[in-house]
């Protein structure tokens, strides 16, 4: 265990320049921005107010999936599937890496990368990774509608799950960090 956390500390130390973080940053946020400005909301069009299941972190049951996919019609099924979906399977990728370096770029400044607090830098790559899982239960269920199975329905409500209580935990730890690192500051000064 020890030989692959060694070589994804290094992987991770090799990549902490401010500039690639920032960029990551920017672009990340670029494509966040372009699927809640654009794809989310044409999507969302179809649905009549319902919130699409990726933006769904208290989750969702058997009920709501037919009930959404049916008020979505087969146009907006499509728009959901090709259209949405494409954009948030580059999303996670992002997400997973430009967090997993920010937080280390965090720690680096607390000198803290090499420690067990080194670990943190990978709830944002589960956030990513149950991001994914997620968009594959759904692409699974938009193309199985109307035939629905509460199996696939409760899998990927529990990626959902995941994904949100991560994603939470990514911010908190990063608001912590953050706070760390102004406080180191200010010592300074």
């Amino acid at each position: 265990m020890a030989k692959p956390v060694n070589k994804l500390r290094k992987i991770i130390s090799n990549n902490l320049s401010g500039k690639k973080v920032a960029f990551l940053f920017f672009l990340t946020n670029l494509v966040y921005a372009f699927m809640l400005f654009v794809t989310i909301p044409k999507t969302t069009a179809y649905a009549g107010g319902m919130k699409l299941l990726d933006m769904m972190p208290q989750g969702y049951d058997f009920e709501y999936v037919s009930q959404l996919f049916g008020r979505l019609g087969e146009e907006g099924r499509k728009v959901y599937l090709y259209n949405q979906i494409p954009i948030d399977m580059i999303y996670p990728f992002l997400f997973g890496i430009t967090y997993c370096l920010l937080i280390a770029y965090f720690l680096k400044k607390l000198n803290k990368l090499s420690t067990p607090f080194f670990y943190l830098c990978l709830v944002p790559l589960v956030a990513g990774i149950a991001d994914y899982l997620e968009n594959f239960g759904i692409i699974n269920m938009l193309n199985s509608y109307p035939d629905l199975s509460m199996t696939q329905v409760n899998i990927t409500n529990t990626f959902t799950a995941i994904k949100s209580l991560s994603t939470t935990l990514f911010f908190l730890i990063l608001i912590g960090i953050i706070i760390a690192v102004g406080v180191k500051r200010l010592k300074w000064k």
